[in-house]
């Protein structure tokens, strides 16, 4: 009979015991929209989402990068007799770290004694962690960090120069790789009344640990600045009244003969094997030689800046 919904048939149910006979019939809610569809990486049945879980587990299962040596600009110097060194020698040093059940001897007791003395932390630490800190260096117990060098402005030096009212004596190294070598001419430096040192940013030594070491101190009393372009700073000092002097085998004067040395003067030292670059020669005002008398061509960067930096100091005097 039409009309009548009670006969069989008249309205048809799923498995579920819904009723279809038009969308009156469903939940409000079962037409409302789902939202965005998620990322595959975000949805778990997918294969993307397997694969990204698996990349996961991958980078938690691969061991760790032990700790740099050059932590934040930081140096280790690893070793009883190296770390021994240092403290005779007066380097800054940030920390003294020993192994747990090291066995004391007189080296490591003279390290103890030091850093009491100048209030270093001493801390404890595991063999594993210590070698970890150090690089996997032989280090027999005991290591030093030492904390980043601070070089100064290039012109602060002429600043400091005439707050004391004298001439500036600014010593420049071109491409001196040596750490060595940079700690002597520092040392002469200090020795000879310079106002400090200038080195490039780039491809030559800093004040390292050895460094530090072979000035015996006067890295502690002579200012070593930084520069990027050496021409460039070289050209800020002349224009700032100062005179250039290279020292070079082939020079056209004796470095006796430097009358303007009483003067403020720049004293531009080469690199161990090839001296000084073009760029240098070039800008400098003076190329002076240091003579020699025997066939030798040229010194030790390190002694020909002693004897420079000797020569000026006394015509000075």
């Amino acid at each position: 009979m039409a009309g009548n919904s009670k006969r069989k048939g008249a309205i048809k149910r799923t498995g579920k015991g819904n009723p279809t006979a038009g969308s009156g019939g469903r939940r409000r809610r079962g037409l409302e929209g789902k939202g965005p569809t998620p990322k595959a990486t975000e949805r778990p049945g997918h294969k993307a989402y397997r694969a990204a879980r698996t990349d996961d587990r991958r980078k938690a299962s691969r061991p760790r990068k032990p700790p740099s040596s050059k932590d934040g600009g930081a140096e280790w110097v690893a070793g009883r007799n190296p770390v021994v060194e240092l403290v005779r020698e007066g380097v800054p040093i940030s920390g003294i770290y020993v192994v747990e059940g090291t066995a004391r001897d007189e080296r490591l007791r003279e390290i103890f004694a030091y850093a009491a003395e100048r209030g270093i932390s001493m801390l404890e630490t595991t063999r594993t962690d210590l070698d970890s800190l150090t690089g996997g260096a032989s280090h027999q117990g005991v290591a030093a960090k030492l904390p980043a060098y601070e070089y100064a402005d290039p012109d602060a030096l002429v600043e400091a120069a005439a707050e004391a009212g004298e001439p500036s004596l600014i010593v420049m190294l071109d491409g001196i790789t040596d750490p060595r070598n940079l700690g002597a001419i520092v040392r002469s430096a200090a020795g000879f009344g310079a106002h400090g040192v200038v080195v490039p940013d780039r491809r030559a030594a800093g004040m390292t640990a050895a460094a530090w070491k072979t000035s015996a101190g006067a890295a502690a009393r002579v200012p070593v600045a930084r520069t990027v372009n050496l021409t460039r700073q070289l050209k800020a000092y002349q224009r700032a009244g100062l005179m250039v002097v290279g020292l070079a085998a082939d020079g056209t004067e004796s470095i006796t003969d430097l009358h303007l040395a009483d003067g403020p003067l720049v004293v531009v030292i080469g690199s161990e094997g090839k001296g000084l670059s073009r760029l240098v020669s070039e800008t400098c005002d003076v190329l002076a030689s240091i003579p020699m008398g025997s066939s030798l061509e040229s010194l030790n960067a390190g002694v020909a800046a002693g004897v420079a930096l000797y020569e000026v100091a006394r015509v000075r005097s």
